[in-house]
């Protein structure tokens, strides 16, 4: 496992300013619509996670799940902010355990942006996404080339076929290496 990102960092990840080298439109446009229930893994302040609540509309759900009490908290404030807070969920998880199990069958979309490398078993976080997931859903996993090297990568898409994935696409997501899988 890779250190965990300081909760400091949000705000600069959660900065407007990051539209403009990772629109969230561009990287999420195809694959979040209204109505869905989406998982955000490693929301932190909520940068993808805002977005993807105005897009569900009222009728779709955002469950945002991170390691940090402090992340959350703040990402609450936003969506209270934005007047989304009827639409994110909001969890705590442990380092071993993202504590979705009650959502077995229920995400249509579930985003893994810049985690993977912070965790400590990959495969056991990607089994549980992968769980969640109804049969028709996808998951999207986003690593930063800063901090993922290609081999790196490629030995968490490896883990994805042991989680129960299947390779969809290969999306091009700006600064970052990508995945989109769904499930077997």
């Amino acid at each position: 496992m890779g250190h965990v990102c300081p909760w400091w960092l949000g705000y600069v990840l959660a900065s407007p300013l990051r539209r403009i080298f990772q629109p969230q439109e561009r990287i999420l446009g195809d694959y979040v619509k209204a109505g869905m229930t989406v998982l955000d893994v490693g929301s932190g302040m909520g940068y993808f996670s805002l977005w993807m609540a105005r897009t569900v509309t009222e009728s779709g759900r955002v469950v945002c799940v991170d390691l940090q009490e402090k992340m959350l908290r703040s990402l609450k404030r936003r969506a209270v902010k934005a007047g989304l807070e009827a639409r994110i969920e909001v969890r705590v998880c442990g380092k071993d355990n993202l504590g979705i199990n009650d959502l077995a069958g229920q995400i249509d979309f579930a985003l893994l942006f810049a985690v993977a490398h912070e965790v400590p078993d990959p495969l056991g976080m990607l089994s549980q996404v992968q769980k969640a997931l109804n049969a028709d859903g996808a998951c999207l996993l986003a690593e930063p080339r800063g901090h993922v090297t290609e081999a790196e990568f490629e030995d968490t898409v490896r883990l994805t076929g042991e989680a129960g994935f299947y390779i969809i696409d290969r999306p091009a997501v700006p600064r970052s290496r990508a995945a989109l899988f769904g499930k077997h």
